[in-house]
């Protein structure tokens, strides 16, 4: 069993915290499975007794009944029997649940969602409530002002290199370029055949990811979201915009889509946790700059997937990896821009941006971080420091690298650590 710690120790925290607990991510990325299994049996283990688990899967055709929110609710309630002991509610893929009209009331505007459900269940004293889902909408801003601020957020990540790394069954030497290749799903664990492992990935994205979407938006062209993502995929560690994109199909497939619509295709792919954004900021500045920005997959191995493995560049990926890695620590990550003034060969002045992989930050804390391959020939190493030297302050400043490498420190205090090192020990950017 992959423990899931990160998540499982999140969610004791905030067990009876009077807050409905809200476990979001990819699906497959493990949501069920922490609640279901290894956060039941932790409740098992501190003395909760099955009967006091309440336990329902709206994903389940056998449940179909319950994603009217009129009779979910009474089905729950009918539940609670014991008024002197708390039960613990589980209910997996909240969103399944839709809005009907309230059959109580002659308005038609008048409606019940799942969002009153919970919101009743909350003011339950017997009542500790977990809800999973799968696309963002469910935590929109309309929706936990509904919530009165009592929505508490678990974000679940597909398995970081550490998860993936302690459940490899593989030799440990090879764990590396197996995650780079196929991510960290967790269904992927229980696999052997490298072809089993593509055809589970790329039936994700077509079955169910996809699926989603154009269900949920009522999208006719699959074509156009394919052609999207294909396009953001084949850009990973670029920077970009619906702008590029736009003209991408234009120069190259002679198809004219409207940057409007490139844009709500990337935020429908977003909010299903398929892509996360990086905005831009201006380390001088102390601004955010707006255009371009960077898309990153949530898993690596949905991307290579997509491509059918064909683009394998690990600069790019390890990019990807290492982006991953810091927002599941839970960083504020954003990429850096410094801008750089300097005079030409003839004396006139010149001015250019020099990038920052990564500024990371979580309160007071701040890193910057550069991914590179190698820093083994020196013009290499000053090229990937050189915009560190333009940076006024006196944060860490840390460079990545995919050799496996003793961490050391240069002349201006710039740490250098290898990935496996830096993605399997927290503690390795502060050394």
């Amino acid at each position: 069993m992959i423990e899931r710690k990160k998540y499982l120790n999140q969610l004791i925290s905030k067990k009876e915290n009077g807050m409905i607990k809200v476990i979001t991510g990819i699906r497959r990325c493990g949501k069920s499975y922490l609640l279901f299994d290894i956060y039941h049996k932790y409740l098992n283990s501190i003395g909760v007794d099955d009967n006091h688990i309440i336990e329902l899967a709206l994903d389940d055709d056998e449940n179909i009944k319950y994603r009217n929110p009129i009779e979910l609710g009474e089905h729950i309630r009918s539940l609670l029997i014991d008024k002197d002991k708390m039960y613990y509610i589980f209910l997996d893929e909240i969103q399944k649940v839709k809005i009907v009209k309230n059959p109580y009331l002659d308005d038609e505007s008048e409606t019940v969602g799942f969002v009153d459900v919970l919101l009743g269940l909350m003011k339950k004293k017997n009542a500790d409530v977990y809800v999973t889902g799968s696309n963002s909408k469910m935590l929109s801003s309309d929706i936990l002002t509904e919530f009165r601020g009592r929505g508490d957020e678990i974000r679940v990540h597909p398995l970081s290199f550490s998860e993936f790394y302690g459940a490899y069954a593989g030799d440990k030497r090879d764990a590396w370029q197996e995650y780079y290749t196929y991510g960290g799903m967790p269904y992927l664990c229980t696999l052997a055949e490298h072809r089993a492992k593509a055809s589970y990935l790329s039936g994700l994205f077509d079955n169910i990811y996809l699926s989603d979407i154009l269900e949920r938006h009522s999208i006719r062209d699959k074509n156009v979201l394919d052609d999207i993502l294909n396009v953001v995929s084949s850009s990973v560690g670029s920077l970009t915009n619906p702008v590029k994109i736009a003209d991408t199909f234009a120069s190259v497939k002679q198809i004219k889509i409207g940057v409007e619509s490139v844009s709500r295709y990337l935020d429908y792919f977003i909010d299903a946790f398929m892509l996360s954004k990086a905005q831009r900021y201006d380390i001088k500045g102390r601004k955010y700059i707006g255009s371009p920005q960077k898309y990153y997959f949530s898993d690596i191995g949905l991307r290579n997937a997509r491509l059918n493995f064909r683009q394998t560049e690990e600069n790019h990926i390890m990019e990807n990896i290492i982006y991953n890695e810091l927002v599941i620590r839970g960083f504020t990550v954003d990429v850096g821009v410094v801008e750089y003034n300097y005079k030409d060969s003839d004396g006139k002045s010149k001015k250019t941006n020099l990038e920052v992989d990564f500024v990371i930050t979580d309160g007071s804390r701040k890193y910057y971080i550069q991914s590179a391959l190698t820093v083994g020939e020196e013009e290499k190493r000053l090229q990937e420091v050189r915009p560190y030297t333009r940076i006024p302050d006196s944060f860490k400043k840390i460079v990545v690298v995919k050799d496996n490498i003793i961490p050391w420190h240069d002349e201006n205090g710039v740490l250098y650590v290898g990935i496996e090192k830096f993605l399997l020990d927290e503690s390795a950017i502060d050394m």
